[in-house]
């Protein structure tokens, strides 16, 4: 049997985890200290524009651009290793990305109120599943804030071009995104979120070579009370493309905040599972 990490032999398992829209690794740190604490290895990256990235996000205008940094960490996996690859939010576009590439290395895909779209955006339908790329009328929805109303929108290719990125105002992220979330975590979140490279996420397609990536294990989790991607829309990428198995999170759109516990033993559950 192929080891999920170094350490498999003796029950550890290697989590790498793909942060959302404007995040970046940081997002993560409650739960990187409970897996390692757990005796696992857990990597963390940030995508390209985000975090600590030296790149200003405007200038990120391709997919693979932004999703280079985690591209080279699968690159260098052995092949005799797998990783338990964990998305949340838009990182699910990268999560799938990888899925495509590096399907070999990959033991379970989890997807986390994330965008699960087998091929990317290749049709209308599937740009609806993401906010601040729906049009405008179709946010409005069960009570859910109109995105386009509480974003500011950068120009970086000049005022008469599409916006190059977006980001959710900071006097309304704790509401929108972090409302079940302790109140420091949401006031460290505002301190560093970075504009959403929105050219990049547009040009997220992928084009399988053969049928090797329906072979990995996905799982979705599902964000109960989650404000950004709604129920509806976690239902309807679940339907158009089901995975091995759906689980819940009664938490708003950030449990790596608000629930990092239940996440923890979620994540644990997968990995003996689907690597174990």
């Amino acid at each position: 049997m192929e080891n999920v990490c170094q350490d498999h032999q003796y029950g550890k398992f290697h989590f790498v985890l793909i942060h959302g829209a404007g995040h970046g690794a940081w997002c993560w740190y409650k739960l990187i200290h409970l897996l390692r604490k757990s005796g696992h290895k857990v990597t963390a990256m940030d995508l390209t524009g985000s975090g600590l990235s030296t790149v200003v996000p405007d200038s990120v205008t391709s997919f693979e651009d932004y999703d280079m940094p985690l591209m080279k960490i699968l690159s260098e996996i052995p092949y005799s290793q797998k990783v338990v690859l964990v998305g949340h939010s838009a990182g699910g576009l990268s999560l799938s990305h990888a899925i495509h590439v590096f399907g070999h290395k990959i033991a379970v895909a989890v997807y986390i109120a994330a965008t699960m779209l087998s091929h990317g955006f290749c049709s209308e339908q599937d740009v609806l599943q993401v906010p601040l790329m729906n049009r405008k009328e179709l946010l409005l929805f069960n009570g859910l804030p109109d995105l386009f109303k509480v974003s500011e929108f950068y120009h970086g290719l000049g005022s008469e071009q599409p916006p190059t990125s977006a980001m959710i105002h900071r006097e309304v992220q704790q509401e929108i995104l972090y409302q079940l979330s302790p109140p420091e975590d949401a006031a460290l979140a505002s301190l560093l979120i970075r504009p959403t490279p929105l050219l990049a996420l547009q040009g997220a397609k992928f084009i399988a070579t053969s049928e090797e990536f329906m072979k990995v294990p996905r799982v979705y989790i599902k964000t109960l009370q989650d404000r950004i991607v709604s129920l509806d829309q976690q239902e309807a990428m679940i339907k158009m493309w089901p995975p091995e198995k759906v689980l819940s999170i009664d938490s708003d759109h950030s449990p790596f905040f608000s629930s990092p516990l239940e996440l923890h033993r979620h994540l644990l559950y997968i990995a003996q599972l689907f690597a174990g």
